[in-house]
């Protein structure tokens, strides 16, 4: 029953394997990896295979570690809404009443969930098995590499079903499974590199200590899941959608949001106990009071609890012992608006389709500008107040740390970064949640779009840079980073000292990537606002007259 007569993961298994994407996916997936070695295979006539070949070594790295963050980012698009979708569709109850053993229900989820990851990694088998004759890499330590790299995914797939058991709803499993996944997939990677020249090391950790580790948190994250099936204190009237907030406070533990006080009702004002103001925007009140916190404050506690806690050792190193390094605790602080700016704005309008309440909103008398205002300043609230958490270290430096004082213009620019970051993650997801049915289409649209523009261009560049150093139009793809916040958190001049010719014209290629990125950032928030705006009044408001 839990695996070969497991009713869950054969309809799993049947529904997602045979829909359009499963395909389309595969075929993106592969497509992508063969053009990554093609293009990184050695441009050399005569290549000696007798010294091993650095070049060799460098297109396995990339190729492996390129698949490792690819399958990273979507092991919790698969697992993320293993348990949250039967809550979300009203099955849970009745799965939950089944004959079926909790432990067999999550394992069928999880099985279900990888199975489609599990298909993409061994179809890359054969193009990898093409870098094998360059030498550099032994068959051993191909085979060792993903090893590691399933043990990864099923670990990560684990964590998103556990964070799955805990949330009503696929946007917040989504967003703290990502929190809990990109750490561990960030220190793996810098463990690879680290170990490069470091044959015999590498290969012992990746056969011992990586799969120990994954199969103690994997069995762990299990017992917890199938526990908490077996009792579940979520269970109740599907009735009660909405969380006696006072009762949970008393329950929970460690921080705890309280809305009367600051800085907690920056983003979570309490309950309205007078009447709303004449010419107030209701659809922002409602939305920032109730929506938002409808389904409790568990997710909120989590992030703001993760992202303090890996905060605290990137601040003291990046910030207080090292000041050069602050553009890396800054990148810190945008890859979290990454993750949480997305999910307060990506189901602002796809909620109200699917709660068939858009028509009755579009009837009324608030017009378009108010409701998308209205929904976007709610969500941009919460995410930019969250993100701001992590900017207080930094004004913090600036009075503690000297090296501060000549670099405010710096500091100044490393905030204005951020603040556009969280402006242009709500709106991308806004613009998702106009365009799309589905909450969960919308979000998953949206950390795409998001990652093509801020991380695509590093991936380019630094491709770029290591196997086509010296083709001219490698400074074309350098230059192509103005959409990227994060390089533009790097081209922010620090403590830079402007002595010879050189240095001018890097400085002035600096200030012109910052410039650019401005531009690009308005000009897109911009194009998204409008066309959200004549999506309202022509597309919507045509259809109700």
């Amino acid at each position: 029953m839990y695996v070969f007569e497991n009713p869950v993961l054969q309809r799993e298994l049947l529904v997602n394997l045979r829909t359009p994407r499963a395909f389309v996916l595969l075929f993106l997936y592969q497509a992508l990896l063969a053009t990554l070695v093609y293009f990184a295979w050695p441009q050399d006539v005569r290549l000696d295979l007798t010294g091993n070949p650095e070049a060799a070594k460098s297109l396995v790295d990339l190729f492996f570690l390129g698949q490792y963050m690819l399958a990273s980012l979507m092991a919790p698009s698969f697992a993320a809404s293993a348990i949250t979708g039967e809550k979300e569709r009203k099955t849970y109850e009745m799965l939950l009443a089944s004959p079926l053993r909790p432990g067999a229900i999550v394992l069928g989820k999880l099985v279900a969930s990888l199975a489609h990851l599990a298909v993409l990694i061994f179809a890359s088998l054969p193009i990898v098995m093409l870098c094998l004759p360059l030498g550099g890499v032994s068959l051993w330590e191909l085979l060792a590499a993903y090893l590691a790299l399933i043990v990864s995914v099923i670990t990560f797939g684990a964590i998103s079903v556990a964070c799955s058991s805990y949330f009503n709803r696929t946007a917040a499993s989504l967003v703290v499974s990502y929190l809990l996944i990109l750490p561990l997939a960030l220190t793996a990677v810098l463990f690879w590199y680290w170990s490069s020249g470091l044959g015999h090391l590498r290969l012992y950790m990746t056969l011992t200590v990586v799969p120990g580790v994954g199969v103690a948190i994997c069995i762990a994250l299990f017992a917890n899941t199938s526990a908490r099936m077996l009792h579940p204190p979520d269970m109740g009237s599907e009735g009660k959608e909405v969380v006696d907030l006072e009762q949970e406070a008393k329950e929970a533990v460690g921080l705890v949001i309280q809305r009367d006080q600051f800085p907690d009702k920056l983003f979570a004002p309490g309950k309205r106990d007078f009447l709303l103001p004449d010419g107030s925007n209701p659809v922002y009140d409602k939305e920032i009071r109730s929506e938002i916190f409808s389904q409790g404050t568990l997710m909120l506690r989590v992030v703001i609890q993760v992202s303090m806690l890996l905060a605290i050792p990137l601040m003291a190193a990046c910030l207080y012992i090292a000041p050069k390094y602050a553009p890396w605790y800054i990148s810190y602080v945008v890859l979290f608006n990454m993750l949480v700016g997305p999910v307060f704005s990506a189901g602002a309008v796809t909620s109200e389709r699917e709660r068939q309440t858009l028509d009755l909103l579009l009837t009324t008398t608030i017009t378009p500008w108010q409701i998308l205002w209205g929904k976007l300043i709610a969500g941009l609230r919460v995410s930019s107040v969250l993100t701001t958490f992590l900017l207080w270290p930094v004004l913090l430096a600036c009075l503690m740390v000297s090296s501060y004082w000549t670099n405010l213009l710096a500091v100044f620019g490393y905030i204005g970064i951020v603040l556009v970051t969280c402006l242009t993650t709500a709106v991308l997801a806004l613009f998702c949640s106009v365009v799309f049915r589905k909450t969960s289409v919308s979000l998953m649209t949206s950390y795409l779009v998001i990652i093509v523009l801020f991380c695509a261009p590093l991936a380019a560049r630094f491709f770029a840079e290591v196997f086509f150093a010296n083709h001219q139009a490698t400074p074309y793809v350098v230059h192509a980073g103005l959409t990227s916040p994060f390089a533009a958190t790097f081209a922010v001049p620090l403590d830079v000292e402007i002595a010879t010719e050189s240095s001018g014209v890097a400085a002035q290629g600096n200030m012109q990537l910052l410039l650019n990125y401005s531009l690009f950032s308005v000009g897109l928030i911009t194009g998204l606002v409008l066309t959200m705006m004549w999506l309202f009044r022509t597309r919507w408001r045509v259809a109700q007259q």
